[in-house]
């Protein structure tokens, strides 16, 4: 995945790389994930000869992939929205993104399911979501509508004014915060679902998006009500070949404007020398030196490990080890005979519980007997994902961190694969057992050991207002001063926009710091 340099002069006697203006600076992006190749394509296409490095033996962080017995698995994320922020990065060269991805839009967004067979579509066709309200509470659809507007009103303040902002100083916060308790963003975001509409299963198909990035509903900042928005206006996405093939497109256009990719070689050092990080070490022996380095990796790991050698990797590792992490997943990856129409793209099967079932999660560190499960359902879009005749799913259900819930997950993994197929069975395919031709399982411990996940944490740290915007890991360090961070442990947050969020106000940072 080395790209060749090609530096011909310009007619003002400038170098270029591949038609981007060089400006003599280099930055090395340690891992990559969507919010380090995202950072790394703005960092390149300024003029800063930028390497990537990634320590799996295929990109993609979290965006990692299986082929097996002819099915593509996709390890997530799965669900696309904001196209445009992805847009943007080939836009800042003149490029286009359909070079690279094909993206195709999914109908309805979400089908969600409750134990007593009621269907709950989710879209942005207002006519026919009007009426889905109208059947689980008619009084409800004026309400949804108020909420939307409320939605609106958190996006234009979390997301279009700070999402892309970087939090240095409590300043920056202390400026925000009038107009994020105009919005009430102390409440969670179930508490203001709920002030809006009276149907107990409308509350949860309406709270249930924070769970997609870590968040408690009953916990999480009612500003994270942005996402209906999020998704009203730019609908919800899928990538031909799946999620791989965005990361893939990334790379291929990365390499395009001169970006350099080194991938199998896990970084196990970045040194520092006072307050300047100076050099990367990967496990090969490899070593270079950077004018500025920016961390995708776990931010624990970044900082424990990475930064080991410095006092300020020491310290900061012990602050972050205190704070509150998000819950990891358990995920069952199965290709089964036979195609499915009737089983939309995205599914929510909800359990017999809701508020309880996130206590156990997030509180109590238990395994409950009963769950929630997104599936994922890629080739009924998608019939590539299969072989002929057969179907792609993955089912996630999630579990509290390895901090709070001690499990042998070699003894209980296939215990707890067997729960959810059965309940898969009972509830859309009655013969899924006979019907599997491939499965597989990813536990909290593979978080752990294949992304360097702090106690398999599957979203880093949890996204309550505590640890939001300047309480959140800082996207440049307060001490090392060319040493930054991008990915789900910094502002905003996770989930695609979010880390792509993060890679834009990161680039800002670095392309002053280095350039202007």
């Amino acid at each position: 995945m080395n790209a060749e340099t090609n530096t011909p002069p310009t007619a003002t006697g400038e170098t270029t790389v591949a038609g981007v203006p060089a400006t003599g600076k280099t930055a090395c992006v340690v891992g990559s994930g969507f919010g380090g190749l995202a950072l790394a394509i703005r960092l390149q296409s300024a003029g800063i000869q930028t390497t990537v490095v990634e320590g799996r033996d295929k990109p993609g962080g979290r965006a990692y992939y299986w082929e097996k017995d002819g099915f593509t698995f996709d390890a997530g994320p799965t669900v696309i929205t904001d196209p445009d922020c992805l847009r943007e990065l080939w836009a800042l060269t003149g490029h286009d993104m359909a070079e690279d991805v094909e993206i195709v839009p999914v109908m309805p967004f979400y089908r969600l399911n409750w134990p007593d067979g009621t269907n709950f579509d989710y879209s942005n066709d207002e006519e026919q979501l009007f009426a889905e309200i109208a059947q689980l509470n008619p009084s409800d659809v004026a309400g949804y509508q108020r909420f939307l507007d409320y939605s609106e009103a958190v996006y234009q303040e979390g997301y279009v004014k700070l999402g892309h902002k970087p939090f240095l100083d409590f300043k920056s916060m202390l400026k925000a915060a009038p107009a994020l308790a105009k919005q009430q963003a102390w409440r969670s975001v179930y508490s203001m679902v709920s002030s809006y509409v009276e149907n107990e299963k409308l509350r949860e198909a309406l709270s249930f998006h924070t769970l997609l990035v870590g968040g408690n509903p009953m916990k999480t900042s009612s500003i994270y009500a942005l996402i209906h928005k999020l998704e009203k206006d730019g609908g919800v996405w899928w990538a031909k070949g799946g999620t791989n093939r965005l990361v893939a497109g990334m790379i291929r256009h990365f390499e395009r404007i001169g970006g350099t990719m080194r991938v199998g070689d896990p970084v196990v050092q970045v040194h520092t020398l006072g307050t300047k990080a100076t050099e990367v070490e990967t496990a090969s022996g490899w070593r270079e030196r950077f004018d500025a380095v920016a961390s995708n990796a776990d931010i624990v790991h970044s900082y424990r490990n990475l930064l080991s050698d410095s006092k300020r990797g020491k310290s900061y590792a012990g602050k972050l080890a205190r704070k509150k992490f998000s819950p990891s997943l358990f995920v069952v990856h199965f290709g089964i005979e036979g195609t499915w129409p009737g089983i939309p793209h995205h599914m929510i099967l909800f359990g017999p519980r809701y508020k309880g079932l996130l206590e156990d999660i997030y509180d109590h560190g238990v395994l409950p007997e009963d769950f929630s499960i997104y599936l994922h359902h890629p080739s009924v879009s998608d019939p590539s994902m299969a072989p002929e005749g057969m179907s792609t799913f993955y089912a996630l259900v999630p579990v509290a961190h390895m901090g709070k819930l001690a499990v042998d997950w070699e003894e209980m993994g296939p215990i707890l694969e067997k729960r959810i197929l059965d309940e898969i069975e009972r509830r859309l395919i009655p013969d899924i057992h006979s019907r599997i031709k491939t499965k597989f399982h990813y536990a909290p411990k593979d978080f752990a050991s294949d992304l360097n996940a702090h106690m398999g944490s599957a979203f880093s740290l949890e996204p309550v207002l505590t640890q939001s915007a300047f309480f959140r890991g800082h996207n440049r360090d307060d001490v090392i001063d060319n040493f930054y961070l991008v990915g789900a442990g910094t502002h905003p947050g996770a989930g695609i926009p979010g880390v792509v969020g993060s890679a834009k106000a990161t680039a800002g940072l670095m392309v002053e710091d280095l350039v202007e």
